[in-house]
């Protein structure tokens, strides 16, 4: 089934649309004071390198990502690339709209002329993992070390 998925940078009245999306990734993440997220929101749309990617079917927000683009001294001062919060309602799934973002993304970087984009997951799914590498990621190719903070 073709979807017909628009897909652009999130604005400023996107937030609670985000927000009903991030409920699909992280269910049991306490959610934020509406002050606390306006105040985060604003601060993200605010920057340069991040970029909020929300994909729509007519007036539905279905999928969505961020994009952090960071500027670098090595290879060449070419930037890298990190996508986070890769998140398709569940109504959606199976259906191409979470790979539509995720290509969408990598296009981004690729115009930004970034070397790596970089994408991370906690998920132990094969499925999961299989539709990281059918949009292209490569699995095992790096190693990944991470401090979390509780």
């Amino acid at each position: 089934m073709a979807l017909d998925l628009a897909i652009r940078a999130a604005e400023n009245d996107d937030l609670s649309r985000v927000l009903d999306l991030y409920i699909h990734l992280h269910a049991n993440d306490q959610p934020l004071s509406k002050d606390d997220a306006r105040k985060i929101w604003q601060q993200m749309l605010n920057s340069d390198g991040i970029c909020i990617l929300l994909g729509e079917i007519g007036d539905q927000a279905v999928t969505t990502c961020t994009l952090v683009v960071i500027p670098n001294l090595t290879r060449g001062g070419r930037a890298y690339a990190v996508i986070e919060n890769v998140v398709t309602h569940p109504d959606f799934r199976k259906q191409g709209a979470g790979m539509a973002i995720l290509k969408d993304a990598v296009r981004r970087a690729r115009e930004r002329n970034c070397y790596k984009v970089v994408l991370t997951t906690g998920s132990k799914r094969e499925s999961t993992l299989a539709f990281y590498e059918k949009a292209g990621f490569q699995r095992n190719s790096r190693t990944a070390f991470e401090v979390r903070f509780s």
